[in-house]
């Protein structure tokens, strides 16, 4: 399995940026995807995910209405689009997927994301 984030980058508050995850292999492989986020010195944290057949998803509190998790138009991309981005957003921003197995689990190598203020 593998897991490949893009889209990281600089970008200015209240800019946008849309994160992509391709998985290999596709993404009905998996019972859910989901963006974690790690900022310095701090844990990391559930941004937002998504379940792969129904696509329900859901949000950390500090996201909502910001950011938005889908499937993409292919069968191995999942989206994580970011709008109104705010400083405290900055962070290495990790692609996750879950499987139907009890710790089947599994991560990619994270894409940075820094917003200036």
């Amino acid at each position: 399995v593998h897991l490949v984030e893009s889209g990281g980058g600089l970008v200015q508050s209240g800019g946008s940026l849309t994160l992509s995850c391709t998985t290999s292999p596709s993404i009905t492989r998996f019972k859910s995807m989901a963006w974690y986020r790690q900022a310095p010195g701090k844990q990391r944290e559930l941004v937002a995910s998504i379940f792969t057949l129904s696509c329900t998803t859901s949000y950390a509190d500090s996201v909502k209405g910001r950011f938005t998790i889908s499937r993409g138009y292919s069968e191995d991309t999942v989206l994580l689009q970011m709008k109104i981005l705010r400083p405290e957003d900055t962070a290495v921003y990790y692609c996750n997927a879950n499987g139907f197995l009890r710790g089947d689990e599994f991560w990619g190598q994270g894409t940075q994301v820094t917003v200036s203020s």
